[in-house]
């Protein structure tokens, strides 16, 4: 026997009915960035290492560990699946030239990967929702982009300030984050007893992610930390005003998080994390804020830049406890063929059908045949669908079909004529059970 072959773990198939929650995210995910003048862009899953490395800086926990990443068997390049996608995103913003014309609001959703343990909204295959507003300096398209997270939970049914909490910082610049790491460092030297391994380790790398630890010992030397906002100049503070004004004047409940940090090292100004209650230890839902110094960093003119990403497994998982996603959807009608001599001309209806709009499933036949009218009526009534369609020999000899409600058990059946199926097949899905109304 051959040995039966399995997914890798922590990349997951989805599948019905599941698959159908998220096509109905993917269609208000773009009819809300159509809404608000975004763009889709669809960058390679692989891309050199460098980038990531370059971009996402060398001692983040995403390059030292999480990263997939291997040699080309071909020529030897040094590639890796996409840990996140702002990156990609910047090296085709540099390598087509799409700031020539000015700036752009750019949007994807797809796949990344980042080798990690795999527990429930944390994957090694997951799925984003990214934005990037790429080519303006002001505090008014940080705010937009916030503002857009929230006409996307509100198009979700969520309610900000409730279901999900926006958490706000700036990061200021690099002078600012310079001064301010000394005294971080000193912070932490002084009670280097408390740190754990890791916090040690990051003291002269990246002292900003002890900010971001999850020991408890560690946190309590953090609460009593420099807090970055102390340190930055007029520019920067105004900066952060100016989104805090919008964002107020717009009604968006926040909390200031000066312990807010990001785990990539290209962020300047302002960052943000919109979070929830409901998911225990996964609770960063949407997370993002301004970047602009990595387009010169990859090897473009230098250019402002802001945006944000959004993890769809978590999003999910939230919609899920809340009871916000909609039931997996149904057909219209199921249609059954007695005979198999009648297929050709339920087939031409159903086509007809189809095109008009109406959601209709045909019954397949196994090798055994088509079945009995019983077992067919069993799978119409399986489907989920409001209407049998019954193409049987009178029905077809008179040019008719015969529509039966699989919903109401009183309701008489009702024939309609093949050949005007556009007078009648809008009541197909108008909603109702009742086959007279067809």
């Amino acid at each position: 026997m051959v040995d039966r072959l399995a997914g890798v773990k922590g990349m997951n198939d989805l599948l019905p009915p599941d698959s159908a929650k998220w096509e109905w995210l993917d269609e208000r995910v773009r009819s809300v960035m159509q809404r608000w003048g975004y763009l889709g862009v669809r960058t390679p899953i692989v891309e050199p290492t460098a980038l990531f490395v370059r971009g996402l800086g060398e001692v983040t926990d995403i390059v030292e560990k999480e990263m997939y990443s291997f040699a080309d068997r071909l020529n030897g390049d040094q590639l890796t699946l996409r840990p996140e996608g702002t990156a990609g995103v910047v090296r085709a913003t540099i390598e087509h030239n799409l700031l020539y014309e000015g700036g752009k609001r750019l949007y994807y959703v797809g796949p990344m990967f980042r080798h990690e343990r795999p527990q429930k909204g944390r994957y090694r295959q997951f799925h984003q929702v990214g934005v990037e507003v790429l080519g303006w300096p002001g505090p008014d398209v940080d705010a937009e982009v916030i503002l857009l997270v929230r006409a996307l939970w509100r198009e979700l049914g969520l309610v900000e300030g409730q279901d999900v909490h926006l958490e706000l910082n700036s990061l200021g610049q690099p002078s600012e984050r310079a001064a301010h790491r000394q005294a971080l460092i000193a912070h932490f030297q002084a009670q280097a007893g408390a740190l754990d391994e890791e916090a040690l380790k990051r003291l002269h790398t990246n002292p900003l992610r002890v900010l971001d630890s999850k020991h408890p010992s560690v946190q309590a030397v953090a609460e009593t930390a420099p807090r970055l906002l102390d340190f930055l100049g007029p520019e920067s503070r105004a900066h952060f005003d100016g989104v805090r004004s919008v964002l107020e004047a717009c009604g968006v409940p926040y909390r200031l998080n000066p312990r807010l940090v990001r785990g990539m090292d290209y962020y300047n100004l302002t960052v943000f994390e919109w979070v929830t209650d409901h998911l225990g230890a996964q609770g960063t839902v949407c997370g993002g804020g301004r970047y602009d110094g990595l387009i010169e960093q990859l090897g473009g003119k230098s250019a402002p830049a802001v945006g944000w990403g959004l993890g769809i497994e978590r999003l999910v998982l939230l919609l899920e406890s809340l009871g916000r996603l909609p039931a997996p959807p149904t057909p219209d009608a199921y249609a059954i063929v007695p005979d198999a001599g009648a297929l050709a001309a339920a087939m031409v209806a159903l086509d007809a059908l189809r095109q008009a709009g109406v959601r209709v499933v045909l019954h397949a036949a196994s090798e055994q045949g088509p079945g009995s009218m019983k077992s067919q009526f069993r799978k119409a009534d399986a489907s989920g669908a409001r209407f049998a369609l019954i193409f049987g020999h009178d029905e077809l000899a008179a040019g008719e079909v015969t529509i039966k409600s699989l919903r109401v058990a009183d309701a008489p059946q009702e024939r309609r004529p093949l050949s005007r199926v556009s007078d009648w097949s809008a009541a197909l899905k108008a909603g109702g059970d009742n086959p007279a109304s067809v």
